[in-house]
């Protein structure tokens, strides 16, 4: 007998009886668990939210899928796809406000995990460009990750002035970044519908 996480694999009926083999698919273990992408009418990306609510989108005609995921969901007489991306068929108007709070542990989502200077991913720390003893701002625009040993070497000057090279020029992330790091159930799938 069947474990309820066991992947599965089945047989469709195609073209007049021609068998194809269907792509081996698993009963989603959590429907409560953010996993499903949420984009508004226009295709922008809006949030990411359980399959259960996903779900309920779609039955109820608000939502049109876009991507199912290999997770199915199954009841005694049915079984349902549970979907990777979704679309609000109607447009959601949404405060202008940035979606993700500036703090380290976003920072360092935003940098990969790695030091912007050598690229390490080991005793990182934050580092201001423009040093704030020379009135640097505490923000997005001005804090990146750098390991201790880059962010001691390069002390109170700026990466010009130190001789060493960012990686990237710091900035607020976009949701695609922010949502890349937050979500255990990010799905490479994704990508086409969030820009990093």
């Amino acid at each position: 007998m069947r474990g309820m996480n066991t992947p599965t694999s089945g047989i469709n009926t195609v073209n007049g009886g021609e068998e194809a083999v269907r792509p081996p698919t698993r009963v989603a273990p959590d429907l409560n668990a953010p996993r499903v992408l949420v984009l508004n009418a226009s295709y922008e990306p809006l949030h990411v939210t359980s399959a259960k609510r996903a779900i309920t989108l779609v039955q109820y005609g608000v939502a049109e899928v876009l991507e199912d995921s290999s997770d199915v969901v199954r009841s005694p007489s049915t079984t349902i796809n549970v979907p990777s991306v979704i679309r609000l068929r109607r447009y959601v108007r949404r405060p202008r406000v940035h979606p993700v709070p500036f703090n380290r542990r976003n920072v360092l989502r935003r940098d990969t995990f790695a030091c912007q200077y050598c690229g390490s991913p080991d005793d990182l720390t934050l580092d201001h460009v423009m040093p704030r003893s020379r009135g640097g701002r505490h923000n997005w625009d001005n804090v990146t990750t750098a390991c201790r040993v880059c962010n001691q070497r390069k002390g109170s000057r700026t990466p010009d002035e130190a001789g060493m090279h960012l990686r990237t020029r710091p900035r607020a992330p976009t949701f695609g970044v922010y949502a890349h790091g937050q979500f255990a159930h990010w799905q490479p799938g994704w990508a086409k519908y969030i820009g990093k």
